[in-house]
C-alpha cells in the first residue's frame, strides 16, 4: 500500500494538480486554476494533433510487429533442445540492456555518415545515395519503431514461450492423430489455449509502448518538424524545457483515459474466455 500510495497514486495527483493549473518552473507560486483551460488549448494545438496522431501509429504497429514477432520467437525456442538456455539469455539481450544505451547504439547505425546500414545497402547496390535515416519524417518514424520492436521482441517471445509449455502435449498429439496439419494444430489448440497469456502480454506492451520516451528522445527528440513526437516526449519539451507545468502534466493526462480503455476491454475479455 505505503510504494502504491508513494510512486502512483501521489504522483498522479500532482499531475492532475498541475493540469488544471498555469504553473510555470520560473514562479515559486503553485500557479492559479484554470480548469480545462490546458486541455482546450491542446486539443487546438496542431502540435499535439500531430503527436496524437504519432503515437497511435508508433504504439499500434510497434505491438502488431512485436506479437507476430514475438510469436514466432516462442514458437522457435520452444523446439530448441540444445543450449537452450543460452538461445534465450542471447535473445532476451535487447530487452536487458537499458534501453537509453542501446538507443545509442542504434543512434550511430543510423547515422547519415556512417551508418552500417547504410553500408551495407551500398555495397549491395541497392541504393545510390545514403539515406538519411532521422532526416525525413516517415523514415524517422520507421526508424523508431524498429528500435521498439527490436527491443520489445524478447518480452513476448519469453512470456508466450512461458505459456506454450503449459499447453498438454497429449492435446498435439490428439490433434495429429485426427489429421490436423502444422497450421491447423497452431490455429485450434495452440492460439486459444495461448490467449489469455497473449492478452496480458499485450496489454502490458501497449501501456509501456504509449509511455515510451527513452528511444524517441535519443534518437530523434521528436523531430523532424514534431513528426516522432510521442505524449511523453511533448510533454517533456512542453514541462520541463519550456517551463510550462500545467500544460506539460496535461499533456501526460491525455494518454490515460486510452490506456483505461484498454486494460477494461482487455480484462472483460479475459473474464469471459
Amino acid at each position: 500500500i505505503i510504494l502504491l500510495v508513494v510512486l502512483i497514486a501521489y504522483p498522479f495527483g500532482v499531475a492532475l494538480f498541475l493540469s488544471v493549473s498555469d504553473r510555470v518552473i520560473a514562479k515559486a507560486d503553485t500557479g492559479n486554476f484554470v480548469g480545462m483551460a490546458n486541455f482546450i488549448k491542446l486539443v487546438n494545438d496542431s502540435i499535439f494533433r500531430q503527436t496524437v496522431v504519432n503515437t497511435l501509429n508508433y504504439a499500434l504497429v510497434s505491438v502488431l510487429f512485436k506479437l507476430v514477432l514475438g510469436m514466432l520467437m516462442a514458437l522457435v525456442l520452444n523446439e530448441i533442445t540444445i543450449f537452450k538456455n543460452f538461445f534465450r539469455g542471447i535473445l532476451l539481450l535487447p530487452w536487458i540492456v537499458p534501453t537509453s544505451l542501446s538507443a545509442l547504439g542504434w543512434l550511430w547505425m543510423f547515422d547519415s555518415q556512417y551508418s552500417i546500414f547504410n553500408r551495407i545497402l551500398l555495397d549491395a547496390g541497392v541504393i545510390e545515395n545514403k539515406i538519411v535515416w532521422l532526416g525525413t519524417p516517415f523514415l524517422a518514424m520507421f526508424s523508431v519503431q524498429v528500435v521498439n520492436i527490436w527491443r520489445g521482441i524478447p518480452f513476448f517471445g519469453i512470456s508466450l514461450l512461458a505459456g506454450l509449455q503449459t499447453i498438454p502435449q497429449d492435446l498435439y498429439e490428439a490433434a495429429e492423430i485426427d489429421g490436423a496439419s502444422s497450421w491447423s494444430r497452431f490455429w485450434h489448440v495452440t492460439t486459444p489455449l495461448l490467449m489469455p497469456v497473449t492478452v496480458v502480454v499485450t496489454l502490458f506492451s501497449i501501456v509501456q509502448t504509449f509511455a515510451d520516451f527513452q528511444i524517441v528522445y535519443v534518437l530523434t527528440r521528436g523531430g523532424p518538424v514534431n513528426s516522432t513526437h510521442l505524449f511523453a516526449t511533448l510533454a517533456h519539451q512542453v514541462a520541463i524545457l519550456a517551463g510550462q507545468l500545467g500544460e506539460g502534466a496535461a499533456i501526460s493526462l491525455f494518454m490515460f483515459p486510452v490506456l483505461v480503455i484498454a486494460v477494461i476491454l482487455q480484462l472483460r475479455y479475459l473474464q469471459n474466455i
